[in-house]
């Protein structure tokens, strides 16, 4: 298992991302809020990711980079399982995770938030309303 999260693992289209806005589906999962779309990928990954931190909520660098720090640890260590379950399914989704509080949590809050919206998407790709 590697726990790893290389340049291939990072959404950086901006056609992927505007169609992630447009036509993606919504998950909320405290403290996150995802925007994900099965799409065909340019790289040759189950997943690629943006994770963001909004200016409006958190106004200091410093504090966007913290969480953003935090969020990418998790997301590394916890992938493996979400990983799993779409390379069953033949599958390769976008996936955009947005913080979504007002204060800034511990790691173990963001893992536990992490480990369940991985769990919310493993649902609904495996069984699509």
């Amino acid at each position: 298992m590697q726990y790893t999260y290389k340049k291939s693992e990072r959404l950086c289209s901006k056609f992927i991302i505007e169609k992630l806005f447009n036509e993606g589906k919504t998950i909320y999962e405290y403290p996150f809020k995802a925007f994900w779309i099965e799409i065909e990928l340019p790289e040759n990954v189950p997943v690629q990711t943006v994770i963001n931190v909004s200016k409006k909520r958190f106004k200091r660098a410093v504090k966007r980079n913290l969480l953003k720090r935090r969020m990418r640890e998790a997301f590394r260590l916890n992938k493996q399982n979400l990983y799993n379950s779409i390379q069953l399914q033949n599958k390769q989704i976008a996936l955009m995770i947005l913080y979504n509080n007002n204060s800034i949590l511990d790691f173990i809050h963001i893992q536990d938030g992490m480990i369940k919206l991985f769990n919310k998407i493993i649902t609904k790709i495996i069984a699509p309303n």
